[in-house]
């Protein structure tokens, strides 16, 4: 197993892509931590990856609370011996984010993606990275989304937000690569099986005036396949990154877009 042995704290671990990426990693034998702010959701993930008979522990952790990441982060390895790998995968409720034009948008919704996934990634990965330092290795992971290395319009504040993010994935691989620590940011596309994209689909197809179908007609061609990544996809890939198999990537953007983007 990719993971086997290995302990992981998902941030956002009662969405989409954080409680898929739990079940792929405890597959591959990781016991992992779900950390977020709704416990009920982390209980119902944790119970689904027991009664597959995978290890797993919930928490409530606010991503954006410094005091409370950094006391999990030492919890955790207190309790595991270790914190082997760190993914974060927080969300926001898109409403009002997507779907205006920049000349339009409100300086508050620009600025809440701007002051909460650079933010939360900074806690997350600083609290993870001072661990794994003092360890000499560990995998942290970020993911951002295709319209932070392309032009796209209605994405209000997000774009910038997950470029801030890459960014700093590139820093922490510089800073903490000489100590055994790797970075890698997944840049994903797609995934039309989520709620969330399912809710920013809308925004956009009412923007354009046309029907979600047809939205998601239109990302799925501007991808190479003609079809847009799915959940699972990027999960799998998550855990591939994570394992010692990547030793030799970090400070890397790895391109799950489909093709949308092309390097």
């Amino acid at each position: 197993m990719l993971l086997e042995s290995k302990n992981a704290i998902i941030y956002g671990a009662s969405g989409s892509i954080g409680s898929a990426v739990a079940h792929t990693f405890a597959a591959e034998g990781a016991r992992v931590f779900l950390a977020g702010r709704n416990l009920a959701g982390l209980e119902a993930v944790a119970e689904k990856i027991r009664a597959a008979g995978g290890k797993a522990e919930a928490a409530v952790v606010d991503a954006l609370d410094d005091a409370a990441v950094q006391a999990h982060v030492e919890g955790v390895a207190e309790t595991a011996g270790s914190v082997d790998v760190s993914f974060n995968a927080i969300s926001l409720p898109q409403t009002r984010i997507q779907g205006t034009s920049l000349a339009d948008l409100s300086p508050d919704d620009f600025d809440l993606p701007m002051t909460t996934y650079p933010k939360a990634n900074f806690l997350t990965a600083r609290a993870a990275g001072r661990r794994m330092t003092a360890q000499g290795a560990g995998v942290i992971l970020t993911i951002t989304a295709s319209p932070s290395r392309t032009a796209v319009p209605l994405m209000g504040g997000m774009a910038p937000a997950w470029a801030a993010v890459e960014s700093l994935s590139r820093g922490l691989a510089a800073e903490l690569g000489p100590h055994g620590v790797r970075v890698v940011c997944l840049n994903a596309a797609g995934m039309p099986e989520t709620p969330q994209l399912t809710e920013v689909y809308g925004l956009h197809a009412d923007a354009y005036g046309i029907s979600r179908e047809a939205f998601h007609q239109r990302m799925a061609d501007r991808t190479l396949r003609k079809r847009l990544p799915t959940v699972a996809e990027i999960a799998d890939v998550a855990a591939f990154v994570a394992s010692d198999r990547s030793g030799a990537m970090t400070g890397a953007i790895a391109n799950l877009s489909g093709g949308m983007i092309a390097d």
